[in-house]
């Protein structure tokens, strides 16, 4: 077991989750890449080490994370026993199921037999009795939502969740989930909707859906897979993740325009004093209906760089305008 710093909490700021009961770490680590099995394991564990001595107590998985899938929460689980058990009931620990995971027709998408299954592996995978979040990772055109939403429900009343969730669903989608938790009793604490300044689809209609709803909001991808950070300047360098042979980020997305606004808006944060990464998770957290910001890393010092962006929160009239002119 290792010992947490003492003035974890001194380090950072935490935002009330919609109108629950509960608060989350302006950051949050999630464990999307670089926690799995073709990681190195004790590079992963000093990250989640140095996460919650900075005062991160939320750490997000899915079931499918990786990869191979399920490997992150295998790893995850490993850490938690080894390092940090002591520490359970200082945790927000998430984990999601609606991507594909297995073979077969109950393997992904949004039946309550998917749902419930997925759970029970995860928490397996985990060695834990309960997670605090269970998220629907993304709505299912073909069941219907008051089977998704029921099976949210029933792993909550079965202790098996604290709360539920849901990700990547649109505004119409969101507002009838949110609708049907809470005639069923189990209100929808949480949306995970992808958001940062190269993709602000949520700004539209989801986050005022949010807010009247009283759902918080954590964001992933803030820094649009790494587009927004120092590393793609000037092309793209060997070993990132545009570099890799898995993952989302393709080296055919980092245009001539693409490179032209992602310097435009570092040469604004370089005037803050900032790293354009800083800077894109300052941005993010600027709107109130954003509780709060889900960064990955890749190593504790590209992690201790995205913790920095606590340090300078506020934006000039100017330095807004600046950046709508960029982002066009």
């Amino acid at each position: 077991m290792i010992v947490a710093a003492q003035d974890r909490y001194q380090r950072m700021m935490y935002n009330r989750c919609g109108h629950s009961g509960l608060k989350l770490p302006a950051i949050s680590l999630g464990l999307w890449h670089n926690f799995g099995g073709v990681d190195v394991f004790e590079t992963s564990a000093k990250m989640i080490h140095r996460a919650f001595d900075a005062g991160i107590t939320h750490f997000d998985l899915a079931n499918n994370y990786g990869p191979p899938p399920g490997s992150a929460e295998e790893n995850f689980g490993r850490i938690l026993r080894r390092d940090l058990m002591a520490y359970r009931d200082e945790m927000i620990i998430s984990t999601k199921a609606g991507y594909y995971m297995w073979e077969g027709p109950y393997g992904e998408w949004g039946s309550r037999k998917y749902l419930l299954s997925s759970l029970d592996r995860s928490l397996q995978r985990m060695g834990l009795d309960y997670v605090d979040i269970f998220y629907s990772h993304r709505p299912d055109p073909e069941t219907p939502l008051e089977e998704t939403m029921g099976a949210l429900d029933t792993v909550v009343r079965q202790g098996k969740a604290l709360y539920a969730g849901i990700s990547n669903y649109p505004a119409d989608k969101a507002l009838e989930a949110s609708q049907i938790l809470r005639s069923l009793g189990t209100p929808c604490l949480i949306h995970q909707p992808r958001y940062s300044m190269l993709d602000r689809w949520v700004e539209k209609d989801l986050l005022n859906v949010l807010e009247s709803e009283g759902i918080g909001c954590i964001a992933f991808s803030p820094l649009a897979q790494g587009l927004l950070t120092d590393r793609y300047l000037q092309g793209v360098p060997d070993g990132s993740r545009a570099a890799k042979p898995h993952g989302f980020l393709k080296k055919d997305q980092i245009t001539t325009e693409m490179l032209s606004v992602i310097k435009a808006l570092d040469q604004i944060a370089s005037s803050r004093s900032q790293s354009l990464a800083q800077m894109a998770i300052a941005w993010l957290l600027k709107d109130h209906r954003v509780t709060s910001v889900l960064v990955g890393a890749s190593s504790v010092g590209q992690l201790n760089n995205n913790l920095k962006a606590l340090d300078h929160l506020d934006f000039t009239g100017d330095e807004l305008e600046a950046i709508e002119k960029i982002l066009g």
